[in-house]
């Protein structure tokens, strides 16, 4: 995969579709299991070339890249008490 503009907003987008962590967005993915599919081989197509990515992305200690992509939390914040 090549980094284009939309890579790294894919990553927030993307769900993992099976195992363990299905439904979870490929950046919230813990770095124990993208280094288990490191070793292991990624899967074919998109999934695996945005796995491969978002691994990169940890192992070299860069996930820090998507947080200015992240939507806003859609729950409001909690306000100190007086």
């Amino acid at each position: 995969m090549n980094l284009d503009s939309d890579a790294l907003a894919q990553l927030l987008r993307y769900e993992m579709p099976y195992g363990k962590y299905q439904g979870r967005v490929l950046a919230d993915l813990p770095g124990h299991y993208l280094g288990w599919f490191a070793r292991e081989g990624f899967p074919a197509g998109q999934l695996g070339a945005l796995l491969a990515l978002m691994y990169e992305l940890d192992h070299n200690n860069l996930r820090s890249l998507l947080d200015p992509l992240r939507p806003a939390p859609r729950y409001p914040t909690q306000r100190k008490p007086r």
